[in-house]
């Protein structure tokens, strides 16, 4: 028991070796998921048809990113929560914070999985989804919100498990989910020909296998966190400070999907070529974005726990360390994809003006990485801290709402492919310069700590 704390314990070592060794599994699953997720749609484009991938993929999938993204994106604030109860040494709290995390997210998957299966129909013909594809987006939905409890559930249980220093078996089960996946994919896909309704069912059976080795995972006896039936239900401390932290980080999410909606809008003006080729750059670079993301995840939990066990040293450690950690790993994936970027791309299409486009959208993109890493560094420095609501005014305002602002005004003036990729660079640099201005203020390090309150 001692040497599975000493493991899990962020609060105690050195601190880059403890955050490379946390965050590497982290950044593993989601390279996983990213292939598992090219391998789903390989599966699905070759073997039902352009309808099926449509239907899966197209306005399905906007859907999912806003009503589910926003959910996922909520388990943040749980789990720095328990992140600081966990730093803090308090263990009682910490199984009673553990039991109300996953009932509230339980419910409100319940909530969603309802509202999902009605709203389906409405929501895909708002999206204006074409008539072809309709019947078997429904389907596809329907069967998706089924599984939704069980994907907001086991999102909070790997949450809980990295709140507590344990990013190796959220990496595991999900390494076990995303194979599971493919396999009933292929099964009941190719062999029984059960079209999108197989898509759909493999996605909900491995998801609730994922789930039941994560809650046997948490319920284990031999460790000093424990998912217990006792301890679940809806207690208002926790619920307050999980919602207060998790509701922005859920409307950031929705944000981003908004916003990302409206420059499709854009993109589709430009012709077919561009279109294939922002699609063919967001599979590309999609692998630096995880590992981006990962790195976020990473440090909002060592924080977490260390700003509730009170170690304000290492927390600043953690910040210098990280962004280092950062920049060096955004440099060699940035110089990587440039360097693979033309042969990779001719692996996936012949059509060489998808792959000269699709260069050219990298080349205004990759470069300019090394803006986002303050981002990304600096917001997960502050979540963990518990300042949840500057950070998403500031991302939300300085990214999101910039790049609408941009669309209606400079590209509609311009109309280029170069004016619409100058929304996201120049959206990132502005808001790291906001977010650094911010971080040196200084405030959020003193801020009083959830376990205080």
């Amino acid at each position: 028991m001692r040497n599975a704390k000493e493991k899990t314990n962020l609060t105690e070592g050195s601190v880059w070796k403890k955050l490379l060794i946390f965050f590497l599994p982290i950044a593993a699953g989601t390279i996983i998921q990213q292939l598992y997720n090219a391998v789903d749609g390989l599966i699905v484009g070759r073997f039902v048809g352009t309808n099926a991938l449509a239907a899966v993929g197209g306005s399905s999938a906007q859907i999912i990113n806003v009503l589910v993204g926003f959910f996922v994106a909520m388990t943040a604030g749980a789990s720095v929560v328990i992140g600081q109860i966990y730093g803090a040494g308090r263990r009682e709290d910490l199984n009673r914070a553990i039991g109300n995390s996953v009932t509230v997210m339980g419910l409100f998957g319940l909530g969603l999985m309802i509202l999902g299966i009605v709203a389906s129909p409405a929501l895909l013909r708002l999206l204006n989804t074409p008539e072809e594809t309709l019947e078997g987006a429904v389907l596809y939905l329907r069967i998706y919100f089924l599984g939704v409890p069980f994907l907001m559930v086991l999102n909070m249980e790997s949450s809980i498990l990295r709140a507590v220093g344990d990013s190796f078996h959220p990496f595991l089960f999900m390494v076990v989910g995303c194979v599971l996946n493919i396999v009933m994919d292929t099964v009941f896909v190719v062999a029984f020909g059960w079209g999108v309704a197989g898509v759909a069912v493999a996605t909900v059976a491995a998801q609730g296998v994922n789930t039941a080795l994560l809650t046997r995972q948490l319920a284990r006896r031999d460790q000093e966190y424990r998912l217990t039936f006792k301890e679940l239900g809806v207690r208002g401390v926790y619920l307050k400070n999980m919602l207060r932290l998790g509701v922005p980080s859920g409307l950031q999410s929705s944000m981003y999907s908004i916003s990302n909606m409206i420059i499709q809008v854009a993109v589709n003006s430009l012709g077919t070529v561009v279109v294939a080729s922002w699609a063919m750059s967001g599979k590309t670079d999609g692998f630096y974005w995880a590992i981006s993301n990962a790195m976020g995840a990473a440090i909002t939990s060592f924080i977490a726990q260390n700003y509730g066990a009170g170690r304000t040293d290492r927390v600043k450690q953690c910040v210098r360390q990280g962004l280092i950690m950062h920049f060096v790993i955004t440099g060699a994936v940035s110089a990587g994809l440039m360097l693979t970027a033309i042969p990779a791309l001719r692996l996936l299409t012949p059509d060489e003006a998808v792959v000269q486009t699709t260069y050219t959208v990298m080349s205004y993109f990759v470069p300019f990485y090394f803006t986002w890493v303050l981002v990304e560094v600096l917001s997960a420095v502050l979540r963990g801290a518990g300042d949840a609501v500057y950070p998403v005014v500031i991302i939300g305002t300085g990214i999101c709402l910039f790049r609408v602002i941009w669309i209606v005004t400079v590209f509609s003036w311009f109309g280029t492919l170069l004016s619409l990729c100058l929304s996201y660079t120049v959206s990132w640099t502005i808001t790291s310069i906001v977010l650094v201005i911010y971080y040196k203020r200084g405030k959020w390090i003193n801020r009083q700590r959830l376990v205080d309150r």
